[in-house]
């Protein structure tokens, strides 16, 4: 779980750089997957 954020922010800002526009999807998706991940490991 530890090498999830730093692969998924390199992934975000490599998906961001190609499409700006997705970027509100992005952010509110990896707030989801935070949010799930704080919620399952505590």
């Amino acid at each position: 779980m530890l090498y999830i954020s730093p692969v998924l922010a390199i992934v975000a800002g490599v998906v961001i750089l190609v499409w700006p526009r997705i970027l509100n999807y992005v952010v509110g998706a990896y707030l989801i997957v935070a949010g799930l991940i704080g919620f399952l490991h505590p």
